[in-house]
């Protein structure tokens, strides 16, 4: 069985199909998958696809890009909902200098508050960083204390060298769609991932893997980024070893 690590069941393009999605969960192998909030309309949204549906399981965050508007309201809200035990992780959170749609500096405050907040509700967190990884892993080694529940860098796209720096802070690495696409060059990277800290996902609707590219993203076509996996990573099951993986992180 798989578990889709990084879903986004709360996206219009998503959302009218919840129902179907889930329903064909176990005749695709998968198990179950989080649905990852990126502001406060859609971890609220996440929230209760989780309470609907057995499967989905949440995870509430302000993303990088609306850290302009991040509010002590939106942390209330997120303290509160992860009460609710099917609120897994606090995510996604982290830094984006690729579109810069926040301001650096309040990027990173409200990067180092979602820390701490994940860290007071004793959840694992997901990594959201686009160009900004020595930002991130400064700011991550800065809380090194507070991250003893653990978190995933989320579409890792980074160096050998920087991922072996996240393994270091206790951090899981996961793979999405983009290990299918042509000019992906961190095969080396996915093959020096320790076996304990590597995981799946798709990020649907985004990262659409080939032969859809172009196409809406599916979570049933994280089977295709298992299977590229698999081609590099001849010493594990992917499919075993990430299932366990993403069960012990999210504690699922």
């Amino acid at each position: 069985m798989l578990i889709d690590t990084h879903a986004h069941i709360n996206d219009e393009r998503l959302l009218p199909l919840a129902a179907d999605i889930h329903a064909g969960l176990p005749e695709k192998g998968m198990e179950s998958l989080v649905v990852v909030g990126y502001d406060r309309p859609s971890s609220e949204t996440a929230a209760a696809l989780a309470a609907e549906y057995p499967r989905y399981y949440a995870s509430v965050g302000i993303h990088p890009h609306d850290a302009d508007s991040a509010t002590k309201e939106d942390y209330e809200y997120f303290e509160r909902v992860s009460a609710f035990d099917k609120v897994v992780a606090i995510g996604e959170i982290g830094l984006d200098y690729y579109y810069d749609l926040s301001d650096r500096e309040a990027q990173k405050r409200v990067f180092a508050e979602q820390i701490e907040l994940g860290h007071a509700l004793k959840k694992p967190m997901i990594f959201h960083v686009r160009d900004a990884y020595g930002d991130a892993l400064k700011i991550l080694k800065d809380n090194a204390s507070k991250l003893e529940y653990g978190g995933v860098m989320h579409c890792y796209g980074g160096s050998g060298e920087m991922m072996r720096e996240f393994i270091k802070l206790g951090l899981h690495i996961a793979f999405g769609g983009a290990v299918t696409f042509k000019n992906f060059s961190k095969a080396d990277v996915v093959k020096a991932v320790p076996r304990g800290r590597l995981l799946l996902e798709t990020d649907c609707p985004y990262m659409t893997p080939v032969p859809y590219r172009g196409k809406t993203n599916l979570p049933e076509y994280i089977l295709l980024v298992r299977d590229k996996i698999q081609e590099w990573r001849k010493d594990i099951s992917v499919e075993e070893t990430t299932y366990k993986n993403a069960k012990e992180l999210f504690n699922i």
